[in-house]
């Protein structure tokens, strides 16, 4: 072993699986003032003078080298072998501010080992890419904040009050005033772990805007972390629960303690809001997936609302969920958990039955007046066409008077799906065997994968010529609507049109799930059209999801205002109707223990070449409680396998496919002068929520 001094080890920035571990470097002594842990360096990788991206990790007085020529699978733990040679010096230290912190690293490095992934893919996540400008003003501005406070010796982690309302009589309700009498107010100082009923129901702040009761409650209990001196987390899936959410934090919270990261910023705006993260002091920081790594002092509190959204889930390698890195981070720093939603998921369902969170309802059961209907015959032929029974047409017509009406449908655009009119078989691209649609009435019908025109379409079934709608989107149901309701206004809102705000205005509005606007005082009827279309979808989930949406959805009706549920029944009309998501998420958790099915076992698919697949299962055999579906043939010449296994397998089947693909990998490799080798093919990706 050879002592040589300071030595920096270094996370390279790679994909590479086989560089996913720490090497070691000298630092030389003009680098010696400025390579800190969690600064961005450079350092030389291999030969012909190439150098790689990295974060210095930790700086130990001459340590353990480590060749940067290579590694072995049993290295991927950070142990590295006696290395008895000169070690490479640091090429550069990029900048001084120490941006990826112990705690984050930390957290980067457990969440990878859990998924069997890379820790700097979570830390590309965590940490945004640098912004010169804003760096260097940030660092000019912490030199002077230090000196600053080294002269007046403050104390910058003392509790932080929140603001006084100048106006008692237009100040809005305790954010805990809905649930029972310390439920809430003692979760940072109980470090608490709570799955918490949201109300559903509206409120207007005294600027005029209108948010959900659950915004002003997860503020209120991020206001009462910073005035206990601690930090907190708000993890929502998207902008329009950030913008509310944010709403209530500038009515709560005092001026300058909420950094928002979000991917809709501009680059210096997201960068300057990081940087302020890493300021010691309680700050409260506002994001999407991505903020539960955010860097924070003292965390105290992780909020996550609406954990069962697709957008919670990471669609980048290592495909972590929020949630997931959530329980990860709590259990790390010992901070208080809070699940608040709407509806319960299955996950989070299983962790209640465990024990391991608490439930908490609100003290008055309040929610909507939700009505099922069945398809009942309507002799007014605009409304069949509008696929409306004739109960919620009455309900829509009267409310119309009074104010808003909100329509919820499947799809956006005009007629998302067509059909050979002879046939009936769905019109396909011939191109791209994509489906086809139309984006107006007076379009051409066209791929809506690939957007190449079928002017000359016809059908490879019975060489039919003729199209037929089979699926109306929120165009043409507007259209429709509208000449049912002739003088209504009628506002479409989906991705194309974004709406966030509505008055109370009487108009109709079109929506798609999740983007409905928010009214002023509430819709005075909600109509919740094509729920057999949303239930069709092929999916382990679709129950789920769509009683989250439709629940989500009833929570913006008035008081009193009808909710009707068309074409559903069952136990999913039940469970909104009585608005008892838990009981649903309970029996869908029962079924699926008996089935194995996630989340009562954890499930990993395993994608390659059928060699690749066979060894990296072969290796799993000595894993108590697998068992292994398929593999089955995918997109030849792949297949792949589905594995399913205990909680408690989870660390070591983790451990034995990341050394299945460091090896798969390693291929890539070839020896001058030797053939060309097909890249490696193997992909490892855990508890992804669409593969049953």
């Amino acid at each position: 072993m050879t002592r040589t001094g300071l030595v920096a080890r270094v996370l390279i920035d790679s994909p590479l699986p086989q560089l996913d571990h720490l090497f070691d470097y000298r630092i030389p002594e003009e680098l010696a003032a400025l390579a800190q842990p969690g600064v961005r360096v450079r350092v030389p990788l291999r030969s012909a003078g190439r150098v790689a991206d990295g974060y210095l990790i930790e700086v130990v007085g001459g340590a353990t080298a480590v060749p940067p020529t290579g590694t072995d699978p049993a290295t991927l733990d950070g142990v590295t072998p006696d290395y008895h040679g000169a070690l490479s010096p640091l090429d550069a230290v990029v900048s001084e501010a120490p941006v990826l912190t112990p705690e984050v690293w930390k957290l980067a490095r457990r969440v990878a080992d859990r998924a069997a992934g890379n820790a700097s893919d979570i830390i590309r996540l965590a940490v945004p890419p640098r912004q010169v400008r804003v760096e260097k003003a940030w660092l000019a501005g912490m030199a002077a904040t230090n000196a600053t406070n080294a002269t007046n010796a403050t104390d910058a982690t003392a509790p932080v009050a929140a603001p006084a309302t100048t106006d008692p009589a237009s100040a809005p309700p305790h954010a805990f005033a809905d649930y029972p009498a310390d439920s809430l107010d003692t979760v940072v100082a109980d470090r608490k772990r709570l799955c918490v009923a949201a109300v559903p129901t509206l409120m207007l702040l005294p600027g005029g805007h209108t948010i959900g009761r659950w915004a002003h409650t997860m503020a209120g209990l991020a206001v009462a972390a910073l005035s206990a001196g601690r930090s907190s987390i708000l993890v929502v899936p998207d902008y329009r629960d950030q913008d509310q959410v944010q709403a209530a934090l500038e009515l709560l919270a005092p001026a300058g303690t909420v950094s928002r990261v979000d991917a809709r910023q501009p680059n210096a705006d997201r960068y300057r809001a990081f940087l302020a993260c890493l300021a010691p002091a309680p700050r409260i920081v506002l994001g999407n997936r991505s903020a539960v790594y955010a860097p924070t002092h003292d965390l105290g509190l992780i909020a996550l609302w609406d954990d069962g959204d697709p957008l919670h889930g990471e669609q980048l390698s290592p495909y972590v969920h929020a949630r997931d890195a959530a329980l990860v981070r709590q259990g790390q720093a010992g901070c208080a958990l809070i699940f608040l939603g709407h509806t319960r998921s299955v996950e989070v369902q299983r962790l209640v039955e465990l024990g391991w969170l608490g439930e908490v309802h609100p003290t008055r059961n309040q929610h909507p007046r939700i009505i099922p209907t069945d398809f009942q015959a309507e002799p007014d032929q605009q409304a069949r066409a509008a696929r409306i029974p004739t109960a919620a047409w009455q309900a829509a017509r009267e409310a119309l008077q009074h104010g808003p009406v909100l329509v919820q449908v499947a799809s956006p655009g005009y007629a998302p799906m067509l059909a050979c009119q002879t046939c009936k078989k769905a019109a396909r691209c011939t191109t791209c065997q994509g489906p086809l649609g139309l984006a107006s009435a007076a379009a051409l019908p066209s791929c809506r994968w690939c957007g190449a025109l079928a002017a000359d379409w016809s059908c490879v079934h019975c060489e039919g010529r003729k199209l037929r709608v089979v699926t109306l989107g929120t165009g043409r149901t507007a259209e429709e609507l509208g000449r049912a309701f002739p003088g209504a206004r009628v506002i479409i809102a989906d991705g194309d049109h974004q709406v966030q705000q509505l008055g109370a205005e009487p108009a109709l509005v079109i929506a798609t799930r999740g983007a409905e606007p928010i009214p002023a005082g509430g819709y005075r009827a909600i109509l919740l059209l094509d729920g057999e279309r949303m239930l069709a979808r092929e999916s382990l989930r679709v129950g789920d999801d769509s009683l989250r949406a439709w629940c989500n959805t009833a929570a913006l009706a008035a008081p009193g205002a009808p909710v009707m549920l068309v074409g559903v029944g069952g136990t999913l009309a039940r469970a909104l109707n009585a608005w008892q998501p838990e009981a649903h998420a309970a029996a869908e958790l029962a079924d699926r223990r008996q089935l194995r099915f996630p989340p009562a076992v954890r499930v990993v698919s395993v994608t390659g070449t059928a060699d690749d697949v066979a060894a990296a299962l072969i290796d799993l055999d000595q894993v108590p409680g697998l068992d292994v579906l398929g593999p089955v043939a995918t997109e030849p010449p792949l297949v792949r396998g589905i594995v399913r296994f205990p909680y408690a397998s989870g660390a070591e089947a983790a451990r034995l496919l990341k050394a299945a693909i460091v090896r798969n990998a390693a291929r890539r490799r070839r020896p001058k002068g030797a053939p060309f080798r097909a890249a490696p093919t193997l992909k490892v990706r855990f508890d992804d929520p669409e593969l049953l």
